[in-house]
């Protein structure tokens, strides 16, 4: 359990008389809660906001209630080790994070141009955090605080726990540990990793002996006694693969005469009379190996780095041992160093998630903020958190990767609770809950039928290619907790807003209904991501089949509640398998239903998701991996990226002269023109300048020229 009482062998602590009303990040704040120092100090990328939400305050909090007295340094500044001191040295040790997001994800656009803001700092002013924010923050503590020791986490260290392709740089990097320094990564959600981590460094064991904590990771000279090592080659070998000879098949040459053995199993003998057969003797099969002490070796870091097709096999190889039901230790050299990664954290029981979730936020900013707007806040403060993880597998995404396949959810009673607390201590609440969600809004409580089939699973998704029949697909918790949820007196309405999975949606029509009509506010996002089944094999995404089931009972729903409401359907352009072909297709698509796109999501190789590494190899990581295996289409280049994000916003003139060409080269001049099957016309407007209307089932952002005044001009 995560529960533990106040250690005892720590006297010297200032005795507590509740949690603080926020965790200090100042001397003064300290002062007021009769500290002298700080057992640990969070480091932060994002602005401290008491919520959780937010990665530092559900840490901050769940450690203070193990009985550590813990502080914030959040957004320092990183020019110097001065703003790194300003808490004083840690009794234990520093926790380094980046923040809700990768610093390189939260910095940059898809093209590799940086923001112009930041929605985790107030007034979402930019430049508040710097490039690979772990390595920076965890260089300055090191400067500050030499001797004390350095814990990283978070989804920036934990995507970036092995040797992984870098976009920003164009290369494969090193383990983030080993860029870092620190003394020991925790990755995934680490609740447990971080309470038992906290309470033995307090008793006094040293970070490099504590090697045996689940979600960890660390560096190490060679591998233990006792342990066994397997090759990841073996398991999955990369290369050519050529067809295993049968030894009991006899041919002469090129002949496909059989011999006798296998003509006598095709002619019928005389009754009483049968064929031999070779059966294997089952006594001498090895004994089954204990997969607790197996680890496996992924090809070292200089490999990777080098092998294209190496760094697929160890990034499939990884993913496969991803279950906490039966993954194995992974093993990568660096050098002459081991970078060794325990299995994946046990996750955390609805009651766990309970304890995590009812700690006594504040739920509001840092005063020092003053009256400064953040984004991420004004997103999320009416919102509630039902559940972790997500079993949809989608490879562009690194959820899976960081938070895991299995579902934790929370009890019913601890978030109706929660939605109370925001009725009545959130300032600004009218009435209007933002999200019942998390990853995906209709997981929550959806596990595997089994248990023991659970933990044996290695697939990469329970949704695709289809439902699992092994998944209880029942949505009828959440059905009830929607229901509740809007009964509570001055709750207004529940607004669902995390994305939906409707191909496990459409399995509960009853839930589809109660979606529809009583948390749909006008317009609902889903994600088809694409139109082209080529292009939706290598995403892991279901056909627009189950698109086109959802569709009709989204609107059959809205019909008999007498509402007119909207799918706002999302896509992602230049994803690693898409030609210019499937993006006439998709934009196609989109002009036969009316849709005309504000925003449009560009693929961005993220560390660690498997769509990385087909954008970096070439290779299709979903099947295993040879030097011979089919070349996966990757739209790279500058100019074939903005032409599939022009595809999917067609409607925008100031797309219209680069699809034009593309279309002539595409030999589909046919799509030019006036006529009602054509894409975009012959003729260009004069000026652009973006409006907001409302046209078809989406809003849109572009120019409608008037017609008296228009000048039109031909485009050869």
């Amino acid at each position: 359990m995560l529960a533990k009482p106040i250690p005892s062998y720590r006297p010297y602590w200032a005795k507590r008389f509740g949690p603080a009303p926020i965790l200090p990040m100042s001397r003064a704040e300290m002062d007021a809660l009769g500290w002298d120092s700080c057992d640990i100090i969070l480091v932060t990328g994002d602005a401290y906001i008491d919520h959780p939400s937010f990665g530092m305050a559900l840490v901050g909090r769940l450690l203070e209630a193990q009985g550590f007295r813990v502080g914030i340094i959040a957004q320092p500044d990183w020019q110097n080790a001065n703003a790194f001191k300003v808490l004083g040295k840690p009794n234990l040790y520093f926790g380094v994070t980046a923040g809700n997001m990768d610093s390189m994800v939260n910095r940059y656009t898809a093209d590799r141009k940086i923001r112009s803001d930041d929605a985790y700092t107030p007034d979402a002013a930019p430049n508040r955090r710097p490039d690979r924010a772990v390595l920076v923050y965890s260089q300055r503590c090191r400067e500050a605080y030499s001797d004390v020791p350095l814990v990283v986490g978070s989804i920036e260290a934990s995507l970036r726990r092995i040797a992984h392709y870098d976009y920003w740089s164009d290369k494969v990097r090193r383990s983030i540990l080993v860029d870092s320094k620190a003394d020991i990564l925790l990755y995934g959600n680490a609740e447990r990793a971080l309470v038992e981590l906290s309470h033995r460094i307090a008793k006094g064991e040293k970070v490099a002996d504590i090697q045996d904590i689940r979600g960890t990771a660390f560096l190490r000279k060679n591998i233990p006694e006792g342990w066994s090592e397997i090759e990841s080659t073996k398991l999955d070998r990369p290369g050519a693969v050529d067809k295993p000879v049968d030894p009991y098949e006899m041919k002469m040459g090129k002949s496909d005469a059989s011999c006798a053995t296998d003509e006598a199993k095709k002619t019928e003998l005389p009754d009483g009379i049968k064929a031999i057969e070779i059966v294997p003797n089952l006594r001498l099969k090895a004994p089954k190996a204990d997969r607790t002490k197996q680890v496996v070796r992924l090809p070292a870091f200089e490999e990777v780095a080098n092998d294209p097709v190496l760094y697929a096999h160890a990034s499939r190889v990884l993913h496969l041992e991803a279950n906490p039901g039966n993954a194995r230790a992974l093993v990568q050299k660096h050098g002459d160093r081991e970078v060794w990664l325990n299995p994946p954290p046990i996750p955390l029981t609805t009651k766990e998630m309970d304890y995590v979730y009812d700690m006594p936020y504040a739920r509001k900013p840092h005063p020092a903020y003053k009256d400064a707007k953040i984004p991420a806040w004004e997103m999320i403060r009416f919102s509630v958190n039902i559940m972790r993880g997500c079993f949809g597998g989608c490879t562009f995404c690194s959820i899976t990767e960081h938070e895991g396949r299995i579902i934790q959810s929370r009890s019913e009673a601890s978030i109706l609770k929660e939605v109370e607390e925001i009725r009545d201590k959130v300032d600004g609440f009218t009435g209007v809950i933002s999200d019942l969600g998390g990853p995906t809004a209709n997981m929550y409580r959806i596990a595997c039928k089994s248990e023991s089939i659970e933990k044996n699973c290695r697939k990469l998704s329970c949704v695709y290619p289809s439902v699992c029949e092994n998944l209880n697909t029942d949505h009828s918790a959440l059905i009830q907790l929607y229901r509740k949820a809007r009964a509570i007196k001055g709750v207004k309405k529940i607004l669902i807003g995390s994305g939906l999975r409707y191909d496990l949606a459409v399995k509960s029509p009853e839930y589809v209904k109660e979606l529809v009509q009583h948390h749909v506010g006008g317009y609902l996002k889903i994600a088809p991501e694409h139109s082209e089944e080529n292009v939706l094999s290598k995403m892991m995404k279901p056909g627009m089949g189950a698109y086109d089931e959802f569709k009709a009972m989204f609107e059959k729903f809205s019909a008999e509640a007498g509402k007119k409401q909207y799918l706002i359907p999302y896509f992602i352009a230049a994803h690693p398998g898409t030609t210019d072909l499937d993006m006439l297709n998709l934009a196609l698509w989109l002009k036969k239903y009316d849709f005309k796109l504000d925003q449009v999501q560009t693929f961005t190789p993220t560390p660690m998701a498997m769509a990385t590494a087909m954008y970096h190899s070439g290779k299709n990581p979903l099947r295993k991996v040879t030097a011979d295996s089919d070349e996966v289409p990757i739209p790279k280049a500058g100019n074939v990226r903005k032409l599939h994000k022009a595809f999917i916003r067609y409607h925008d003139p100031n797309n219209w002269p680069m699809l034009r060409e593309a279309l002539k080269k595409m030999g589909r001049d046919d799509l030019i023109g006036s006529g009602k099957h054509c894409l975009i016309p012959a003729w260009q407007p004069l000026s652009t300048k973006p409006v907001t209307t409302v046209r078809g089932e989406q809003l849109e952002r572009t120019v409608r020229p008037r017609r008296t005044t228009e000048k039109k001009r031909k485009y050869s």
